[in-house]
């Protein structure tokens, strides 16, 4: 039974990787940005990056940084979290 929800755990996390990847593309192509798919991989997307974005701007080098690295955070947590349930 663990291995089941440890396999349908590990499957979300993937799902939600390739969202947040997509996300991704589709934030550099401007004409996308305003679409109906933009718009729901930002709605299901958003409560992943939203923590990782208020913890940095609690630092004050990055509230002027001209990159949001809060997607990268919350990708890379994605992934950790994944090998983790893999090796565990």
């Amino acid at each position: 039974m663990t291995h089941l929800i440890r396999q349908f755990a590990i499957t979300i996390l993937t799902v939600l990787e390739y969202m947040l990847f997509f996300r991704a593309i589709l934030s550099w192509i401007p004409q996308m940005r305003e679409g109906k798919l933009a718009q729901v991989l930002y709605q299901l997307t958003e409560p992943l990056v939203a923590p990782f974005r208020s913890l940095l701007n609690r630092i004050p080098a990055m509230r002027t940084f001209p990159l949001d690295i809060s997607f990268l955070l919350a990708y890379f947590t994605l992934l950790l979290v994944q090998r983790f349930l893999y090796f565990y």
